[in-house]
């Protein structure tokens, strides 16, 4: 009985084929207040952590922690400036897990 063939798989993908940083991404915009969140980075604005709260009537540090989610799913990058610390939407990191996760579609489905 023929076998079928083991799926191309990205290199240091985990278990579901994907690669760990892009389970962080789909991970990341699985939320609807870190989707809200994002929203508020169009046209290249830098926020605060303060300023995302305020934004969008969370904690704090309910946006502390959605951002950390974010950074982790390169769909966001920081900046310190003495003790504030400034997120803008992370381009670059985006536009790598979306070109693995199209890789990883066009090979497994």
């Amino acid at each position: 009985m023929d076998q079928p063939e083991p799926a191309a798989v990205a290199p240091g993908a985990g278990p579901t084929g994907l690669a760990p940083d892009t389970q962080e991404f789909l991970k990341a915009l699985g939320s609807p207040t870190r989707q809200r969140i994002m929203m508020l980075f169009s046209k290249g604005a830098e926020l605060s952590v303060g300023e995302v709260a305020e934004r969008t009537g969370i904690s704090q540090a309910t946006a502390s922690q959605q951002l950390t989610l974010l950074r982790r799913g390169r769909i966001v990058t920081s900046r310190r400036d003495g003790k504030s610390v400034y997120y803008r939407a992370d381009r670059d990191g985006a536009v790598a897990a979306l070109a693995e996760l199209q890789s990883y579609l066009m090979t497994c489905c």
